[in-house]
């Protein structure tokens, strides 16, 4: 983690998450993994670790896993909250693709820990309005996965998938960035936008669409 913060420090950025996907359903897993991305975290300078609740294991139930997600989030939170990082959900899996399964998660433990890492692709493709769904979390967004959605994916995928790991450049897709902005601006605390397309240029184009509208 110092190796990251010096370098960060030598190119002047600062980080805004770490990506610490692990399935919070499955705590023999994402216990001990979560606890060493939030003491990480703390010492390169990230202020949220982003996570999930899945895959599922496949022998549990509903019921089961949500037991096993509080345990989980409440072992991590304790961590989370001494060092001032947070645990930000993301829509990614089985429960948290609608906005009453992410509700569902978030609400599991009453923590200052954990918000919300909102994904824009991720709730499009699942089949939701990303912009409702944003207005619903905004006062709980910690992180925001900047990430838009082709005419062709949507087509392919949308309704089908709950997620991808990149999109296409932001502004040549299908998300509408002026609003997305506007409620990032009315969150509790600064919000990034951090993009996540395929190549090198869809990010310049991305950084260069943004700016002109922040």
């Amino acid at each position: 983690p110092y190796r990251i913060k010096r370098t960060c420090e030598k190119a002047g950025v600062k980080l805004s998450g770490l990506s610490c996907h692990c399935p919070l359903c499955r705590p023999d897993i994402s216990v001990n993994y979560l606890k060493q991305a939030i003491r990480f975290a703390a010492e390169c300078g990230a202020p949220v670790v982003n996570t999930d609740e899945g895959p599922k294991p496949p022998w549990t139930t509903e019921e089961q896993d949500f037991v096993l997600m509080k345990y989980t989030l409440t072992e991590t939170a304790a961590v989370a909250e001494p060092r001032g990082v947070m645990i930000a959900l993301e829509p990614h899996q089985q429960y948290s693709r609608t906005p009453d399964g992410l509700d569902r998660i978030y609400n599991l433990v009453d923590s200052p820990a954990i918000g919300i890492n909102f994904d824009t692709g991720n709730s499009y493709l699942c089949g939701h309005d990303p912009i409702k769904w944003l207005e619903r979390v905004k006062d709980r967004l910690a992180h925001l996965h900047a990430k838009d959605i082709s005419v062709q994916k949507s087509e392919q995928q949308r309704g089908k998938v709950t997620g991808t790991p990149a999109g296409c450049a932001c502004g040549d897709g299908v998300i509408d960035w002026k609003k997305v902005i506007e409620l990032c601006r009315q969150a509790p605390r600064d919000i990034v936008l951090s993009v996540e397309c395929g190549t090198v240029e869809q990010a310049q184009r991305s950084i260069k669409y943004l700016k002109e509208l922040l």
